[in-house]
């Protein structure tokens, strides 16, 4: 497989849909409708959304029919990233290459982009409700795991000891509690809600959500690793931005060394846990080796 090919494919047909879901820029007032478009359209992986499909796809189901919750999660993504880069946050000029919302419209409405985008988020998956009761029960089902994930459960929760612990000593234990949330939780959203809806058993569900759960820790120690040694041009956004607001990271706390071979260690284990599963997991494989030997 040309996993990076594959995956450039995977995210068009998220984009495509994307660009249907979201409301035209001409609608009233449009600069809402343009601050949402500037910033779900400025770049990105596609990561979130693509793993939904891809585990649907790995528990035996349709990747078209997930397609309103993997779009769902985006948006929320999305939304975080502008309201992390709000001066009163980490106080980022750049997000993947470009000026962040805030830059270029303002905090207000930079604020109520992400607000909306946010709702957006949730009236897409109000209105997709199958036909079927039983698909109709899943989706009600992976409403409460993407809330519960975007929640002070899960990303707020982390984003908000992100803030407390900034410039403190902090232990392994408290930075894992931050990266499984902050960025781990919104993963394993991601994969589990496209296993609920494909149908999965708890078996698959369990292993599923064993490889989101090393594979978000594995993401987010590359990022902190990214962060001290990545390139600014291939990353879109400042380097140096985690010291510059003394965030707790793996570098910091393990060196750079440790923290590559605990991001290592995270993948193998997401690996692993997809043992049990034929060809139709390879994607997930991939991305897992992906995510710790990105450079951007």
């Amino acid at each position: 497989m040309d996993f990076l090919t594959e995956l450039k494919i995977r995210a068009g047909v998220i984009d495509e849909t994307l660009e249907r879901y979201l409301p035209p820029p001409e609608v009233y007032p449009p600069v809402i409708h343009e601050a949402m478009r500037y910033s779900v359209f400025a770049g990105g992986k596609r990561l979130r959304p693509v793993l939904t499909m891809a585990a649907a796809e790995a528990a035996g189901g349709e990747p078209a029919r997930v397609l309103p919750a993997a779009c769902a999660i985006e948006l929320i993504h999305t939304y975080s990233l502008i309201h992390d880069d709000l001066p009163a946050m980490d106080n980022d000029d750049f997000r993947r290459g470009k000026p962040t919302s805030h830059r270029v419209f303002g905090e207000a409405i930079a604020i109520l982009a992400g607000d909306a985008l946010l709702t957006l988020a949730f009236e897409l998956m109000a209105k997709n409700f199958p036909d079927d009761p039983a698909d109709s029960a899943r989706v009600l089902r992976v409403v409460a795991e993407i809330a519960g994930a975007a929640g002070t459960r899960g990303m707020i929760g982390g984003q908000v000891a992100d803030t407390l612990f900034a410039d403190q000593e902090i232990d392994p234990a408290t930075l894992e509690y931050i990266h499984r949330h902050k960025t781990g939780a919104l993963y394993r959203a991601a994969v589990r809600s496209g296993a609920i809806l494909a149908g999965a058993g708890d078996d698959v569900l369990r292993s599923l959500t064993e490889y989101a759960e090393y594979l978000g820790l594995a993401f987010q120690i590359k990022d902190d690793i990214l962060d001290v040694e990545g390139d600014q041009a291939r990353l879109g956004k400042p380097v140096g931005s985690d010291k510059r607001n003394k965030k707790a990271t793996y570098p910091g706390l393990f060196g750079l060394d440790r923290a590559k071979e605990k991001a290592r260690q995270a993948v193998a284990a997401a690996v692993r846990a997809l043992k049990n599963f034929d060809r139709r997991a390879d994607f997930l494989r991939e991305l897992a080796k992906f995510v710790i030997a990105r450079d951007f």
